[in-house]
C-alpha cells in the first residue's frame, strides 16, 4: 500500500503518528511525508538565523523520517505561522495525491480547536488539515477541479482511506509497543525544537492511550473508509507481497 502523511510542521508527524508509520513500513507499505510549512517560525530568539533554521528543520525531518523507514519527504515551503487553507495549497496537495496515488492519506483533524483546557491547536495545523481533507475529497478525484493539473499530466485519483491524528473522535487505536523506541528516537531528531523531557512526555501519553485498549503503547486516529473495496484489494496485495499482516 502507498500512504501519504501530510502535516503542517516538521515534528508534527513524530508527535502523533511516527509509531504507526514505523509499523506500516515494517509491514512493507511505502510511506511519503509532506511538510506544508518551512518551520521558520520555530524560534523566538531575536538573534536567530531563520533561513538557517529552515534548513536545520528540513534536515531534522529527514533524519526523523529515516528512523521509521520513510525516505521520501516532500517540503512545500509555505511560511510557518501564517498558513491559510487556500486554493493554492489545496491545489498543491491535490497535485501530490494525484502524483503518488496513495490508498491512504493521514493528516490532522481540522475540527480540533481546543485540546483539553491546556492547549489551543495551532492554526497552521488546522489550515494544513483542512486543505488536505478537501484535496482528498473532492479535488483529487474530480476531473473538472484544477484542470491545470490535467494539463500537467496528473489524472484524478480516489483515496480509499483518510486517517486523522489528534482527533477528539478517535475510533482506531494502533499498538505501537514494538515501535515506541523508534518513535521517540524520531521525535528527538528535532533537536532545534525538543529535548529529552518531551520524549518522556510523549511516551507517557502513548502509554496512557495504550492502557485504555490493552496495549503497552498506542496511537489514536479517526479513520474514514472512503473506498472500502479499493483498500481491501490493496491490503490483500500487500499481504501477498510481504507475507506480513496488514493493519485493520
Amino acid at each position: 500500500m502507498r500512504i501519504l502523511v501530510i502535516a503542517a510542521h516538521p515534528d508534527d508527524i513524530e508527535f502523533g503518528a511516527a509509531g504507526t508509520v514505523a509499523r506500516w513500513t515494517d509491514e512493507g507499505h511505502e510511506v511519503t511525508y509532506c511538510l506544508v510549512t518551512d518551520g521558520g517560525a520555530g524560534s523566538n530568539d531575536p538573534a536567530a538565523d531563520l533561513a538557517q533554521l529552515v534548513r536545520t528543520r528540513e534536515a531534522e525531518q529527514r533524519e526523523a523520517a529515516a528512523c521509521v523507514g520513510v525516505h521520501d519527504v516532500r517540503f512545500l515551503g509555505y511560511p510557518d505561522g501564517t498558513l491559510q487553507p487556500t486554493l493554492e495549497l489545496r491545489r498543491d496537495l491535490t497535485r501530490l495525491i494525484r502524483e503518488l496515488k496513495p490508498e491512504r492519506v493521514v493528516c490532522s483533524d481540522p475540527t480540533l480547536l481546543f485540546a483539553g483546557n491546556y492547549y489551543i491547536n495551532h492554526p497552521d495545523h488546522r489550515a494544513a488539515a483542512e486543505a488536505a481533507v478537501y484535496a482528498v475529497f473532492p479535488s483529487a478525484g474530480t476531473r473538472p477541479i484544477f484542470p491545470e493539473l490535467l494539463r500537467e499530466g496528473y489524472e484524478p485519483h480516489d483515496v480509499a482511506e483518510l486517517w486523522l491524528q489528534f482527533s477528539d473522535h478517535a475510533d482506531t487505536f494502533i499498538d505501537i509497543s514494538s515501535q515506541i523506541e523508534r518513535k521517540i528516537a524520531a521525535l528527538l531528531c528535532h533537536r532545534s525544537q525538543v529535548g529529552p523531557e518531551v520524549g518522556e512526555m510523549v511516551r507517557k501519553w502513548d502509554a496512557e492511550e495504550g492502557q485504555k485498549h490493552g496495549y503497552a503503547y498506542a496511537e489514536a486516529f479517526r479513520v474514514m473508509k472512503l473506498k472500502q473495496e479499493q483498500v481491501s484489494e490493496a491490503v490483500q496485495e500487500a499481504m501477498q507481497e510481504t507475507a506480513a499482516p496488514a493493519l485493520d
